[in-house]
């Protein structure tokens, strides 16, 4: 199988063949990435015709759309119906996987003080719920005043960055998915309505629905679960898969997509998606950039570029600069773009990030 077909296929599956979604749920059906600004409003902008950041704001405060520490503990975008489906359902309760699950600083943790990762994420998530209880809304910084105040010294090392002891990253995020917490518009967490964890297996199936044909390592590696963890819950499912060859390796896809697999719809139109959409996430990275120089670009550790997506096909990448109140966008062409498909994006672009203008600069 080609990579234009696996592309083909992921990008009618991320919505991004047309911006037709029913409503913001479907739009966020693969969830969004919110780590850099404005990014999960720009991603779901690129799916739903005529978006705003105050309808955004408002679906967020209504609990229409959630925004939360999911996968990875990342905060993402994505349908309510599915915080516990990528939240609680996928934390492991083995001790050793959990611990891969929450990183080498809970390893050393869980080491030195001889606390299970297991009790230590359980303490860290019922402070949570306690310190979130009776409809509070907190910030990042009054979360960890109130966690300091019910979590013991052992889980809670200095950090440099803040100057001060704290739960330790990761602990606190998982906490908060255990808790089952989210953040509203102004970015204060609160208790969320997670429900009751589905069967983890189906988060395995909605992987493979956005990015198959794949491996049980990329299931695992998006999910950022320990290898034990993400191998156990694929075999669950091996019945239902079927494989693909993807140049000279072995993958697999849901025999279900097998034929959609083979004539995927094709895509037109220009987009500029944001860092951190889920059509920029690991699984395309490779088939979308082959280029290693240009991969390198393009996915940067920090501060990476949006890109430019032609009839489904990088075409270029593009930044954001505020200039007062006045955006500047700023494309990187790798190929010939008609330039008032692209204003038009550019306009959306400064539209949802309040600009009074946005100014269009090609390279």
């Amino acid at each position: 199988m080609q990579a234009e077909q696996i592309l083909a296929f992921r990008l009618a599956r991320s919505g991004l063949a047309g911006r037709d979604a029913g409503g913001l749920a479907e739009a966020a059906a693969c969830p969004a990435s919110d780590f850099s600004r404005d990014a999960a409003l720009l991603a779901l902008a690129a799916r739903l015709e005529g978006l705003t950041r105050e309808r955004y704001d408002e679906a967020i405060d209504s609990g229409e759309l959630v925004v939360a520490h999911i996968v990875r503990g990342a905060i993402h975008a994505l349908a309510p119906q599915d915080l516990a489906l990528y939240g609680r359902a996928l934390i492991s309760g083995d001790d050793d996987e959990l611990g891969q699950q929450l990183g080498q600083q809970v390893q050393r943790l869980a080491a030195e003080k001889g606390v299970a990762p297991t009790d230590a994420l359980q303490e860290v998530a019922e402070a949570t719920k306690e310190a979130l209880g009776a409809g509070r809304a907190l910030s990042k910084n009054e979360l960890h005043d109130e966690l300091r105040a019910r979590v013991g010294a052992d889980l809670m090392p200095w950090c440099k960055g803040c100057k001060s002891h704290h739960v330790a990253p990761m602990l606190w995020r998982y906490g908060g998915v255990q808790a089952g917490a989210r953040l509203d518009s102004e970015r204060r967490y609160l208790l969320g309505r997670p429900g009751r964890a589905p069967a983890p297996t189906e988060a395995v199936r909605r992987f493979l629905h956005f990015y198959g044909p794949a491996t049980s390592g990329d299931f695992g590696e998006w999910a950022g679960l320990a290898r034990p963890h993400a191998q156990r819950l694929w075999a669950d499912i091996e019945g239902a898969l079927g494989e693909v060859s993807v140049g000279k390796r072995s993958a697999w896809a849901l025999r279900v997509d097998l034929a959609l697999l083979a004539s995927p719809p094709a895509a037109a139109g220009i987009r500029l998606i944001p860092p951190g959409d889920p059509y920029l996430q690991k699984p395309n990275r490779s088939l979308l950039a082959p280029d290693t120089e240009l991969r390198k670009r393009l996915f940067r550790p920090v501060a990476s570029p949006g890109a430019v997506l032609q009839d489904g096909r990088l075409a270029g990448l593009w930044r954001v600069k505020a200039m007062g109140r006045k955006a500047e966008i700023t494309v990187q062409r790798l190929r010939r773009l008609a330039r008032s498909e692209l204003e038009q994006e550019a306009q959306r672009i400064g539209d949802l990030r309040g600009a009074s203008e946005a100014i269009l600069v090609l390279d």
